[in-house]
């Protein structure tokens, strides 16, 4: 096997993350979950991934026991995927899906070490663009798969044993990515040849992200461990420039806001408008192609217009978007009519999000000092992903009350946050410099 041999296992138990990541929370809704449990789901979800990442990255950076990391975390995944399928239980899904976010954050620093084994480091950033080829393409597999699984035997079987069955097969995927990874995983490195952790920070932080993922749930943790890992919060707060603050202020809001929208859209797709579940895999299917399609477009944009300009326009589309999902299910319910054009709608949020991912870090590159620069980058992957795990809650408390409130508030968020760019796009310069996105 060649020395890429391994990432064919891990494609594999990318599948199985892509399906699940809408698979469980459709589940969730199916068994009776109510629209505030379904936000906790969403919210635990996008917090546990943190300190896997964190735990599992500074074993693995300590250590350099590499293969046994990853196929423990494998292992989780697997386990998670089983308890999930096995109750009916809200409480102990919420518990099973937050371990598997667990699983996959721990995995992903973990992932950046392997994919460099035997590379200079001149090399590492066409390496990770590798790793991301694998694991988004898988990613977006994942929500095919859910597509066809649950359209063609939701009828036959029922909609809970359907997505049942499809939670049994991820699971034994990711077992299977086990089974595989331990026979092909490259060997642990002798201490002399593992990377220092301040090149490894640098290779992420110069890295391409593929970003099939990111339209729906967008904030990874392969990045997190590396960027934040040798963060002096005194230092960084030091050096912290006003505009940074108001960005950062404005990455808070807006986040907040993604999280209030796509917490409780699951119950609302489902639920509220009754589409069956292949329908709801093909609306986030098209959402997140529509950023992967977007994505080299909205970096050549970015590389000839101002970064903070182009985020606000983005912000803008998204600021109206989220309640026009409420509004077309209000007006037109799940007719086809309704539901080609939410479609439309669910890819123009895709795009607008290709456009915010890659200029977060242009606006942060530019506004950060070159002291801290990594650091920055660091926090915006933090702190995006602690306010898309309120912003769920919230919005699975909103909904629980009335979904065109939930969606008006999401909006309204993102327009605060895209306010606040607007007012660091008015104070800073235009200053070029290379576009990347933050959150795959």
């Amino acid at each position: 096997m060649d020395r890429d041999g391994w990432l064919y296992a891990w494609a594999i138990a990318s599948v199985a993350l892509g399906a699940g990541s809408l698979l469980v929370p459709l589940y969730f809704v199916a068994i009776g979950g109510e629209t505030f449990m379904l936000g906790v789901l969403a919210g635990v979800a996008a917090a546990a991934g943190a300190p896997g990442a964190l735990i599992f990255g500074r074993v693995a950076d300590k250590t350099g026991k590499r293969r046994s990391l990853v196929l423990l975390a494998l292992g989780l995944a697997t386990l998670a995927l089983v308890l999930v399928s096995l109750t009916e239980q809200p409480w102990l899904v919420i518990v099973g899906n937050g371990l598997l976010w667990f699983a996959a954050g721990a995995a992903a620093p973990v992932l950046t070490l392997l994919v460099t084994a035997g590379t200079v480091e001149r090399d590492w950033p066409a390496r990770f663009a590798v790793l991301n080829r694998y694991q988004g393409w898988g990613w977006a597999g994942g929500l095919v798969l859910g597509l066809v699984w649950t359209a063609l035997l939701s009828g036959p079987l029922g909609e809970i044993a359907a997505q049942q069955s499809l939670l049994w097969l991820c699971a034994a995927a990711v077992g299977l990515s086990a089974f595989l990874g331990a026979k092909w995983l490259p060997s642990d490195p002798d201490e002399l040849d593992r990377p220092r952790a301040s090149r490894m920070a640098r290779a992420i932080a110069r890295s391409r992200r593929l970003p099939v993922r990111s339209a729906t749930f967008p904030v990874g943790q392969g990045r997190l461990y590396w960027l934040t890992r040798s963060i002096h919060p005194r230092e960084v707060a030091a050096r912290f420039s006003p505009s940074l603050t108001i960005y950062f202020g404005a990455v808070v809001a807006f986040f907040v806001g993604f999280g209030v929208f796509w917490g409780p859209l699951p119950l609302y797709l489902s639920r509220t408008l009754g589409y069956e579940s292949g329908v709801v895999f093909a609306l986030y299917l098209v959402s997140s192609v529509g950023s992967a399609l977007w994505y080299d477009r909205a970096g050549a944009l970015a590389e000839r217009y101002s970064p903070s300009g182009l985020q606000v326009g983005g912000l803008l589309a998204r600021a109206a978007l989220h309640p026009v999902v409420a509004v077309v299910g209000l007006l037109l319910s799940a007719t086809l009519v309704g539901t080609i054009l939410n479609g439309i709608v669910f890819v123009l949020i895709g795009v607008a999000w290709a456009v915010i991912a890659v200029t977060a870090a242009s606006v942060v590159t530019q506004l950060a000092p070159p002291a801290i620069r990594g650091e920055a980058l660091g926090l915006y992957t933090a702190i995006s992903g602690l306010a898309s795990g309120v912003g769920s809650i919230l919005g699975g408390w909103l909904g629980g009350y009335d979904f065109l409130l939930a969606f008006g508030v999401a909006g309204g968020l993102v327009l605060v946050g895209a306010a606040l760019v607007a007012v660091v796009w008015r104070r800073s310069p235009a200053v070029s410099v290379d576009s990347e996105p933050l959150s795959a």
